[in-house]
């Protein structure tokens, strides 16, 4: 054993320092590690640490540049800054109510297009001789502007349509995802939103800033026989065709007892005219004889129980089905009552993979960002999430759709200058008897889907009577304009 000079040995010592050595090497490269990620981070996320409202950073680009404005698909402006006389600058919102969830604000916070697009509106890619000009008398640069996928005529018909009622409207392309109009009442004039915003917040009832299209939960009623029905399909893919039931008007399980809308008796139904007549008792019936785990599984590919694949704020549809629900839950699952609940996002993003032979686009409301000089600094194309169901049940399901409107429930739509396939809805809440709300959601052309809307109007009745007038309107509006 080595000794030093007082011959006492040395190797615990030399130990401890190989110990001191490698806590020190494990601290340096844990901090580079730590240095590296963060760095990586900033870079990959630098728009949400930009947003974020307590970076100051962000103040320093509004001192900077002049918030860019947000315009329509066809060049409309949604809003924009204007500058008064003394210098002080004001957000402007022409088209007032008409947009206000969708664009949003940025007062008081942000939302809508607003919160979405802050990044490209509060920065500034004007060219460098621009910039040197205003440099000279002391003004901001120009902000980048965001170009949206709304259309003007498609929102105004929408919002006349649905009138005096809350509810929400979403109307969007299959192929593409893109989103062309967004509706959410109550609404409320951007323009405002700083002098109504006290009493907002201390209105504890109040969801007028609430945007129902893409946060608004309701039940989805006979809209969900939908996804019902793909799940009967998925488990007797050579047999569906066979199904038959007797309709008695209402069916019963323990101490549950589900009815028909309105007392209906529908007699001896095929699973087509099942669908097709929205038949509340043998929906009830197919719900009983489903694969419990296999139905939570389907629920799980169309998105339900988790976030949406979107840039924008939206909330989680809920669906409790599990190997253990009782058959009286399982019947009101099946026909979208119960606990059931869902965003008419959500049933949108449904429809639109049906239309899209079973892919679903993610839904975008922005096409590009242009620069003071018209050049394009970003652009966003359409994004596959990927499928919903297979080319074949999507047909299937289509071919569905159809029916109801050639011989069920959304027949308004029958007979005109295109076809329409879709699903309406009557779903009903509260504890009153009777009280439900309007759904309708479906696609048109039927056989070359271009474009794809989803209703729902809060508290007005059965869904064929209400929704599919105003489906109607919008088709017509997009067709015959």
């Amino acid at each position: 054993m080595r000794t030093n000079k007082n011959n006492k040995p040395i190797k615990k010592k030399k130990k401890k320092n190989r110990e001191i050595m490698l806590v020190t090497w494990g601290f340096t490269l844990l901090f580079l590690v730590m240095a590296g990620y963060i760095a990586y981070y900033s870079v990959t996320h630098q728009q949400e640490l930009i947003n974020n409202s307590y970076n100051g950073r962000q103040q320093m680009l509004l001192a900077q540049n002049r918030r860019g404005s947000i315009y329509s698909a066809d060049g409309n402006i949604l809003a924009r800054t204007v500058v008064d006389e003394e210098g002080n600058e004001k957000r402007e919102y022409p088209y007032q109510n008409l947009f206000s969830h969708a664009v949003g604000y940025a007062t008081n916070g942000r939302m809508g297009v607003e919160a979405q697009a802050n990044y490209y509106l509060i920065n500034s890619n004007a060219p460098l001789s621009q910039k040197a000009s205003l440099d000279v008398v002391g003004e901001k640069y120009p902000g980048d502007d965001v170009y949206t996928s709304l259309d003007v005529e498609l929102q105004e018909v929408a919002s006349k349509a649905l009138g005096v009622y809350q509810g929400a409207i979403i109307v969007t392309e299959p192929e593409t995802g893109r989103i062309l109009a967004m509706v959410s009442k109550p609404d409320f004039n951007p323009e405002q939103i700083e002098s109504i915003w006290d009493e907002l917040i201390s209105d504890s009832e109040s969801s007028i800033l609430l945007n129902r299209v893409t946060q608004g939960l309701y039940p989805p009623g006979s809209t969900f026989k939908i996804v019902t029905a793909l799940e009967y399909i998925r488990e007797n893919p050579d047999t569906w065709q066979n199904y038959s039931y007797q309709c008695t008007g209402s069916i019963t399980r323990g101490e549950d007892r589900i009815q028909c809308y309105h007392g209906s008796v529908h007699g001896s139904v095929s699973f087509t005219r099942s669908f097709a007549k929205s038949c509340n008792t043998s929906f009830a019936n197919i719900g009983l004889s489903l694969d419990r785990s296999s139905f939570e599984n389907t629920l799980n590919s169309l998105l339900f129980n988790q976030e949406l694949p979107v840039a924008f704020t939206s909330g989680i549809s809920r669906v409790d089905v599990t190997e253990d629900i009782s058959d009286a839950d399982m019947m009101q699952v099946s026909i979208g009552q119960g606990t059931t609940s869902i965003t008419p996002l959500q049933l949108n993003m449904i429809t639109c993979a049906i239309a899209n032979e079973g892919v679903l686009m993610k839904p975008y409301l922005i096409d590009y960002v242009q620069n003071s000089a018209g050049n394009k600094v970003k652009e966003f194309s359409p994004s596959a999430y990927g499928k919903l169901m297979s080319k074949e049940e999507a047909d299937i399901l289509k071919q569905l759709m159809e029916d109801v409107v050639e011989e069920g429930t959304a027949t308004r739509l029958k007979g005109l200058s295109y076809t329409a396939a879709g699903k309406t809805g009557s779903a009903e809440y509260g504890t009153v008897k009777g009280d439900s709300h309007a759904w309708f959601t479906g696609f048109a052309p039927a056989d070359d889907p271009k474009i794809a809307v989803t209703i729902i109007i809060e508290g007005a009745g059965a869904g064929g009577d209400y929704a599919v007038p105003i489906a109607k309107r919008i088709f017509d509006q997009y067709f015959n304009s």
